[in-house]
């Protein structure tokens, strides 16, 4: 299985023209989950072409929270580097005012629930942030 990873946001701007070799922002091939809400609807994928390539905590360990990696637990280079493009794309967005939406979960389970979770990106800074599978980030800047 791969991971899927999905936003909305208000923001019109054509993220596309963001993508890099380790952050590739589409428009969804097929239909977008209905739980996100806003008008614009991406798919972000990741180097591999999926969306695997990023920091991502499975739904059972969530309770570890945003933290930067550490040595006992060691995590691929290009996982981070990317997870840290997508942060700065996402705070720039909530930063000039955008509503944002992350909802990462399981390739083939987009309509299951998801948890709501509300996410400061002032408070957690790019190093820290991840992705938590099962989850529906609202992210804000305050």
């Amino acid at each position: 299985m791969c991971y899927a990873l999905y936003m909305s946001t208000d923001c019109p701007d054509d993220l596309s023209r963001q993508s890099t070799e380790r952050i590739r922002f589409s428009r969804p091939s097929s239909s977008c989950p209905s739980i996100l809400k806003h008008e614009h609807k991406w798919y972000i994928g990741s180097k591999s072409g999926c969306s695997c390539t990023f920091r991502h905590l499975c739904h059972e360990s969530v309770e570890l929270g945003f933290r930067a990696p550490e040595d006992w637990y060691p995590e691929d280079r290009d996982g981070i580097d990317a997870t840290r493009e997508l942060y700065k794309i996402l705070k720039d967005i909530v930063t000039r005012g955008g509503r944002v939406e992350v909802l990462d979960c399981w390739s083939g389970d987009e309509e299951n629930k998801a948890e709501l979770l509300e996410v400061s990106l002032e408070q957690v800074s790019a190093d820290r942030f991840r992705l938590f599978e099962g989850y529906l980030f609202t992210l804000t800047s305050g």
